[in-house]
């Protein structure tokens, strides 16, 4: 569908689902950190449902949409995001954890409440629900307060990486030849797309006994598309730096091939298997 938003001149392309279908048709663009980079980045809130933008574009083309022709031929693609990963950085910081203090329970309206990021504000119920898995809470009276706590995020961590090893050998059948460390390596990556260095995405590789740099570096090399990073609020969605190609290595290369027709056909059946498993 072709879609305008305020601020935004030109009319761009989105594939996401419907919101009128099985929702109450509401969906609105949120301008929040990316969680790894802390770039200010547009993600899709639908149906209470938190997606992330990819932008994707041929060398040749456009679109007609309707009567208006979008000219770079260009579209956006819509799918989910665990939520936790947005939160993360977020929760970190409010707790203001110490060397020798685990920090302090703080409420999500104060956790949320981010200068020049109104899109939080959005996310109060979905943060209250997904987060509860990652953090200490404590409840007095009607209130809660939420407290990152290290362990579980790590068992969160490393339940994401076990499912992710388990899940790319279905999307590509080069992964069914591959050494069982090249896989996890691969996973660890993906999800280091998502993870500030420190301190989760080192513990992470400590744990799995991987290399950091080379998960860094693999992480980097593994951008399926870009993210629609803005400029200055009120700016057009632009795609900046992201855009440009990059060299990867061959097992890189087929991941991303495999995580591009699969995000094109339908993403959503990785999230429910992954969902029926824990179940």
């Amino acid at each position: 569908m072709g879609c305008w938003w305020e601020g935004v001149d030109e009319c761009r392309l989105l594939i996401a689902p419907d919101p009128g279908a099985n929702g109450d048709g509401s969906a609105r663009l949120l301008s929040l950190r990316h969680p790894k980079s802390g770039v200010r980045t547009s993600f899709l809130l639908s149906n209470g449902l938190l997606q992330e933008l990819h932008w994707f574009k041929q060398s040749y083309g456009s679109w007609f949409l309707g009567n208006y022709v979008s000219e770079d031929g260009s579209l956006y693609i819509a799918t989910p995001i665990d939520p936790v990963f947005i939160m993360l950085p977020i929760f970190e910081e409010a707790r203001m954890k110490k060397v020798d203090d685990p920090g302090k329970f703080r409420q999500l309206d104060e956790i949320l409440f981010i200068n020049d990021y109104p899109g939080y504000q959005h996310l109060f119920s979905i943060a209250e629900n997904c987060m509860q898995v990652v953090c200490e809470i404590k409840e007095i009276g009607s209130s809660k307060f939420f407290r990152l706590d290290d362990m579980k995020v790590l068992v969160w961590l490393y339940y994401k990486v076990c499912q992710l090893k388990q899940t790319l050998p279905a999307l590509d059948k080069n992964y069914a030849a591959r050494e069982q460390k090249d896989t996890l390596a691969d996973a660890v990556s993906i999800l280091g797309e998502y993870l500030k260095d420190e301190p989760w995405l080192k513990l992470l590789c400590n744990h799995f006994k991987l290399n950091l740099l080379e998960a860094k570096r693999m992480a980097s090399d593994f951008e399926v598309c870009a993210t629609a990073i803005e400029s200055p609020i009120g700016s057009n969605l632009s795609q900046g730096k992201n855009t440009r190609e990059k060299k990867t290595a061959t097992n890189v290369k087929q991941a991303k091939k495999a995580k591009v027709e699969t995000e094109s056909r339908n993403i959503k059946e990785m999230f429910t298997r992954a969902s029926r498993r824990k179940n």
